[in-house]
């Protein structure tokens, strides 16, 4: 009966430990994909501001009084890539998405932009990198849901605890974005 007993005993600690180590595996996984989605979004949208100033420069000898257009999207361009945060990066690249949105929105009244093939080209460009960075961002998010669920689960939680891993924050286009189509539907 006593060997019974430590068997069983040894049994349970066994079946304790190998839990313990499955889920200290999962959540190192579970962590470096998070690493790897954001990696991903972040190589999109440094594309992104490779296609800025191509833009600009299409668009400034045309703009003239809508100048402002150009402004703006250059102020929300040296933001995004001088954020040296993720936190403040996605909200510097949120901005920096409503902004190109807004200017697409204000030259869709300029016919004369409609009609250079340098400018539809550009626009073309924007429209597959928004698309890829949504989908990219899409991915991130799910990878962060399992990331932080995994870490509200027993024992997840006390692993998680003690190797002080972080719940890790979604790539959210904002309140304004929301009520927009997604991905950026750049109108011209």
């Amino acid at each position: 009966m006593l060997e019974f007993l430590l068997i069983g005993g040894i049994g349970v600690g066994a079946f304790g430990v190998l839990k313990c180590v499955a889920t200290y595996n999962r959540l190192m996984a579970l962590d470096e994909r998070c690493t790897t989605a954001f990696a991903d979004v972040d190589a999109l949208l440094t594309h992104r501001h490779d296609l800025i100033p191509g833009l600009v420069e299409s668009v400034r000898s045309v703009v003239g009084q809508e100048r402002h257009y150009i402004d703006t999207v250059m102020h929300a361009y040296r933001e995004a890539i001088s954020a040296n945060k993720p936190v403040l990066r996605l909200q510097a690249e949120q901005n920096l998405g409503a902004t190109i949105n807004d200017l697409f929105t204000g030259l869709s009244r300029m016919p004369n932009m409609n009609t250079s093939t340098h400018f539809v080209d550009l626009r073309n460009s924007f429209k597959d990198v928004e698309n890829r960075i949504t989908a990219a961002r899409r991915f991130y998010n799910n990878t962060v849901e399992e990331h932080n669920s995994t870490l509200r689960q027993f024992p997840a939680n006390m692993i998680g605890h003690r190797l002080r891993l972080q719940k890790r924050r979604q790539y959210n286009l904002g309140a304004e974005r929301i009520l927009k189509q997604e991905p950026v539907s750049l109108r011209v």
